[in-house]
């Protein structure tokens, strides 16, 4: 135990945490058992040893990092851990790499059973099944997501600025005074395109090549996570891989699943499913129309954010397609996001139509909203495209 402690002493004291993740106050961290699902690569760890810095601080015993990679929990059941940590005075206990360890639901539900002065807070891939598959935690765990840096993240770290976010209706409605503000204080044009390039994924700030950190990311979450997880057979990793590649090179698309089965060598069925795996694993978007069920195939296909675009494709990549995809991720959070029909790009909660397009130009539709790139302020219905990175 007395090696834990140190091993988290030794971590907070090396933290270096340059943005304060919103999703900090978007928890409730009264419950006694919260989830924290994300991608590889958007800070977990770092969030969970942040909580532990600002809430408790270095030296308070009370709370305790572990992680479930060590091999001391090959012969130590997190039960018997846990429960030598009460022992021991613990009161909150944070687990990294959860989804990992077997027989972790199990586990969980009988800590959360037996403990009941016990907070549990655990970080987990963004393809576990906390709720809907989960019935040994239905109802008692708190799930919660971390993204990857939003634009407004990354303009504040960029700039030493602290904007705050907002909502899409106060977007909506006051964009103007809101651009004018932002605008006042610095220019968000001027890293609004490294950001669609690697501002995304915090692990830009290491001293390391971008591109290659994202796609040895991105092969380990497909590696790992997606056949660990969903018992995938390691035979299948390479029609999984090929099938990322072939959608990263016509997104946005309607995919054509009987081509797909065709390139790859799988059933309709098994593209269908793959996709869905992507998509739980954070490498894909997947929009339908208005109203048509999730089973179906999909309307649109993109990658689920821009940053992948550039790392996977070493063909130059067409800037709409990256302003569509930046738009798309930036609202899905906070929003339900449809595919648009004829004259627009997203139909966003069942209510706004958006046109996402490099420039204005031709008519101005008076009943859709348009997202446009390259501009620092709009007016009415014409919206600066970075601004819905100020969402979260």
């Amino acid at each position: 135990m007395e090696a834990f402690y140190r091993t988290h002493k030794y971590l907070l004291e090396h933290l270096n945490t340059p943005v304060r993740r919103g999703l900090m106050d978007e928890i409730n961290w009264d419950d006694r058992l919260i989830g924290i699902k994300g991608s590889r690569g958007v800070g977990k760890t770092t969030f969970l040893l942040s909580y532990a810095r600002e809430f408790f601080g270095i030296d308070n015993r009370d709370c305790l990092y572990i992680n479930l990679n060590h091999f001391f929990f090959s012969d130590r059941t997190l039960v018997d851990f846990a429960a030598e940590f009460r022992a021991q005075g613990g009161k909150t206990l944070l687990i990294d790499q959860m989804f990992k360890y077997p027989n972790w639901s199990k586990e969980l539900r009988y800590c959360y059973d037996r403990f009941p002065d016990l907070r549990i807070v655990f970080t987990g891939s963004s393809v576990m099944r906390l709720k809907e598959e989960n019935p040994m935690l239905s109802g008692r765990v708190a799930p919660y997501y971390l993204r990857g840096f939003s634009f407004r993240e990354f303009l504040n770290l960029m700039t030493g600025s602290r904007f705050r976010a907002f909502s899409l209706d106060e977007a909506l409605a006051n964009h103007e005074a809101l651009a004018k503000e932002i605008c006042s204080v610095t220019q968000p044009s001027d890293c609004f395109r490294d950001y669609l390039h690697h501002g995304f994924y915090p692990f830009f700030l290491e001293k390391r090549n971008f591109s290659e950190n994202l796609l040895k990311t991105m092969n380990m979450t497909l590696e790992v996570d997606v056949l660990y997880i969903k018992q995938i057979e390691q035979s299948y990793l390479p029609k999984l891989r090929r099938l990322l590649y072939l959608l990263s090179l016509d997104t946005p698309c309607t995919p054509n699943v009987s081509r797909l089965s065709k390139q790859i060598g799988v059933s309709r069925a098994t593209v269908m499913n793959y996709i869905k795996y992507l998509k739980e694993a954070r490498l894909v978007n997947l929009l339908y129309a208005e109203g048509e069920e999730a089973y179906r195939k999909p309307s649109k296909v993109y990658l689920y954010n821009s940053n992948l675009m550039y790392a996977i494709n070493q063909l130059p990549v067409n800037e709409l397609d990256v302003c569509e995809t930046f738009f798309c991720n930036q609202l899905l959070k906070d929003n339900r996001v449809n595919a648009g029909d004829k004259n627009a790009t997203f139909r966003i909660n069942g209510t706004h139509e958006f046109q996402v397009v490099s420039r204005m130009k031709g008519r101005n539709n008076p009943d859709i909203y348009y997202a446009v790139d390259n501009i620092d302020i709009g007016n009415e219905n014409v919206v600066p495209l970075w601004l819905f990175g100020f969402l979260y």
